[in-house]
Order: structure tokens, then C-alpha cells, then sequence
């Protein structure tokens, strides 16, 4: 909320504002596009959304990066405890 309330204080149209925090919807997203509206007064929706799709990515590339760790993690622990597949239980 406070990501559109500073759009709207800034003069951005409501439907942009629900576009951009309906895309920037977590507090790491929103406050970096807070973030980079305190260096600005007023941008064109042009370099808002290039932002926007700039968060957006670094996002999901954080995203991804989590999930390799967590794969390199088990791939690792079968490497050292050995791959469970064909043994019984006993």
C-alpha cells in the first residue's frame, strides 16, 4: 500500500498504480521500487515500467538461484551418503 499511495501522491493515474503493485507484490519487490522512486521525482511510465521489469527479473533470478542451491544441496548429500534408489528396506 505504501509503494501506490506514493504513486498516487506522485501523480501516476490509479490504473498504472494497480498495475505496478499488483506486479510488485511482495515487500523485497515493492521496496525497491520504492527504493528507486526517492532518487526521482517524477518519471515517464516508460522508466517505470522498464523498472518494474528490472525488479521483476532480478527476482527471479534470485528465484532460480535458490532453487540450484537447493538442488547442488541434495545432489551433494546423495553424492556423499550414496544414491537411494534399488535398496530395501530391511
Amino acid at each position: 500500500m505504501e509503494l501506490y499511495r506514493l504513486m498516487l501522491k506522485r501523480g501516476y493515474s490509479e490504473p498504472f498504480c494497480d498495475e505496478v503493485t499488483k506486479n510488485l507484490n511482495t515487500d523485497w519487490t515493492a521496496q525497491r521500487m520504492i527504493g528507486y522512486l526517492s532518487h526521482y521525482e517524477k518519471l515517464r511510465l516508460e522508466d517505470m515500467a522498464d523498472e518494474v521489469l528490472a525488479i521483476l527479473s532480478d527476482r527471479n533470478r534470485i528465484m532460480d538461484k535458490k532453487l540450484t542451491e537447493a538442488a547442488n544441496i541434495r545432489w551433494n548429500e546423495m553424492m556423499w551418503d550414496g544414491f537411494p534408489y534399488g535398496e530395501e528396506d530391511e
